[in-house]
């Protein structure tokens, strides 16, 4: 079935058929009266009409497919963001495409040319470094993009958690229990998501007179093996300390890991929290203390701002707010015994 054919069946133009059913999500609706809205999509969905995208592709000058860049699909982080881009694409009719860089430069560089090989209308970014370098590309000139999860120091348009304010949520719960020496396994010092939320701990407790020693921030990579070692060197010294934020879930399963190794019980010993707050974490056996930050709907928002930018409408930065979700991991108030 045709959008002619359809036109025809109901005594209309092709243009009124074709605005209704292929025009921009935001207009189709005002594109003929309600009734006749309803009669041509009640229509097209009895005669199982679906749109030919190459055509639609011929006559906008659009693709309809966006790019899309992350590390590894594999991390649930990553993924569960993924999932609210490919959400909010799909509600707007659009297709999307993605890759993994592995966080290297060179192969980020080399996916991004490969994306724009596919005309792509924009990309949304995941994986930005803080320095920004892979986004100075020329090819990538002339196309809009969208940074998620991540920001880079260079300002390009970014929709992330406010990871400094989840790591000052945690430096203040642990301030609440009485714990003085504390520690972070702080991720990869390039990422914007273990700096910022590194910052917002340290920041508190510099603010609470208890500075944090260089040698109690351990940089490690976003996963358990790496939250593990970080752990392992931190716990290990005969000025372990009784708390540690680490700024993922996985690096904190990790750092449970090496906890147990030394014979150290969580919520008792040694208090913890993680970041991300990922389905896992409420179900460990010592359920994780984590901070709560909005994945999928960084990825909604994410494709929102991308659609403004390819409308040729300024594009703002935007922040979402994180929670707090506290479990038995940091243990109960134990401030007389820390102090």
């Amino acid at each position: 079935m045709t959008l002619r054919g359809i036109a025809e069946h109901l005594g209309l133009h092709v243009s009124t058929v074709s605005r209704v059913l292929n025009g921009p999500s935001g207009e189709r609706g005002r594109a003929a009266s309600g009734e006749t809205v309803r009669r041509i999509r009640e229509l097209a969905e009895e005669l199982g009409y679906r749109p030919n995208p190459h055509a639609t592709s011929l006559r906008t000058r659009r693709s309809n497919l966006i790019g899309v860049l992350f590390p590894r699909l594999s991390e649930i982080v990553v993924a569960t963001i993924y999932e609210g881009v490919e959400e909010e694409a799909t509600r707007r009719g659009l297709s999307t495409f993605v890759t993994n860089t592995h966080d290297d430069p060179a192969t980020q560089r080399e996916r991004i040319g490969m994306v724009l090989g596919r005309r792509v209308d924009g990309l949304i970014i995941g994986d930005a470094h803080l320095d920004g370098a892979a986004l100075t590309e020329p090819a990538l000139d002339g196309t809009p993009f969208v940074l998620v999860n991540r920001r880079t120091d260079t300002g390009h348009p970014a929709v992330t958690c406010d990871d400094r304010l989840g790591g000052r949520l945690v430096a203040e719960h642990f301030l609440s229990l009485g714990h003085r020496q504390v520690a972070v396994v702080a991720g990869e010092p390039f990422a914007s998501t273990g700096t910022d939320r590194t910052a917002g701990f340290t920041d508190r407790y510099r603010e609470a007179g208890l500075p944090l020693p260089a040698h109690r921030v351990r940089h490690c990579r976003f996963d358990t093996s790496g939250g593990h070692e970080a752990a392992a060197e931190l716990l290990s010294g005969p000025d372990r300390p009784t708390a540690i934020f680490a700024v993922n879930d996985l690096a904190a399963i990790g750092t449970m890991g090496a906890a147990r190794d030394l014979g150290l019980r969580l919520g008792e010993d040694l208090a913890l929290a993680g970041f991300n707050d990922t389905p896992l974490a409420a179900e460990l056996p010592v359920p994780l203390t984590s901070v709560r930050s909005p994945m999928a709907e960084q990825g909604r928002r994410a494709v929102e701002l991308l659609l403004r930018g390819i409308a040729g409408e300024p594009v703002v930065s935007q922040t979402l707010t994180p929670r707090l979700m506290v479990r038995a991991s940091s243990g109960a108030p134990v401030g007389a015994r820390l102090r």
